[in-house]
């Protein structure tokens, strides 16, 4: 293993058994370091590795300390890693998504609002032919996302925002951007708001599965 690995492995233990809890502030490098058996090099070194994925939050003059760790902070760099993603690797985030999106849309059933479902379904009147690319991403983007916060579970909400950021959703559209295709993804946008608008959670499940599933073609036929 090597040094820097090491030195990531014990901070990372020392959150895991409870040593260092959210909010804590390390020790100061010096004793850390001697506490742990590493260089203060290779301490520096995890502690920038670990900031990066904000499990660490350095604040300058003030010392560094454990972030909330909560699932939407540390799934935050999920979207990078997806967005530089070539196309073809694109289409196996896709696939998760297609398994994991259905369950988070049932969940929503119970929970959803009328409110939000008569905004969600004022926001789609609002496309239309002249629509663009950036629009119609931006607009799916926020369609799925307030439909997957509703399901009440923000570690699912954040792995599924992760798995298809803004980038991610305009490579879908510009591979759907033909005649017929961008029509039939707004219907299905529609069949799904009908299936929270009727809490039935395996129509919900189901339309959500033929909607990523017909995103996850679009892709696959431009690459």
């Amino acid at each position: 293993m090597a040094v820097t690995d090491e030195a990531i492995e014990k901070i990372k233990n020392m959150i895991v058994s409870g040593v260092l809890r959210p909010g804590d502030r390390l020790p100061k490098e010096s004793e850390l370091a001697a506490e742990l058996g590493l260089s203060r090099n290779s301490l520096r070194e995890a502690v920038r590795a670990l900031a990066l994925i904000r499990v660490l939050d350095v604040r300058q003059g003030d010392g560094t300390y454990v972030t909330s760790l909560a699932p939407q902070l540390l799934l935050e760099a999920l979207s990078f890693v997806v967005d530089v993603h070539r196309d073809d690797t694109a289409l196996e985030f896709l696939a998760v998504r297609r398994i994991l999106e259905p369950a988070a849309t049932a969940l929503a059933v119970p929970r959803i609002s009328r409110a939000e479902l008569d905004e969600l379904s004022a926001q789609l009147d609002a496309l239309g032919p002249s629509s663009t690319v950036e629009e119609l991403a931006d607009r799916d983007l926020e369609f799925h996302r307030r439909i997957v916060r509703a399901g009440a579970n923000s570690a699912l909400c954040s792995l599924l925002e992760g798995l298809s950021g803004p980038a991610t959703r305009a490579r879908i559209w510009r591979a759907a951007d033909r005649e017929g295709a961008v029509g039939r993804a707004l219907h299905e946008h529609r069949a799904i708001l009908d299936a929270l608008r009727e809490r039935d959670a395996e129509a919900a499940r189901a339309w959500a599965t033929v909607h990523v599933a017909g995103a996850e073609q679009w892709l696959r036929s431009a690459v």
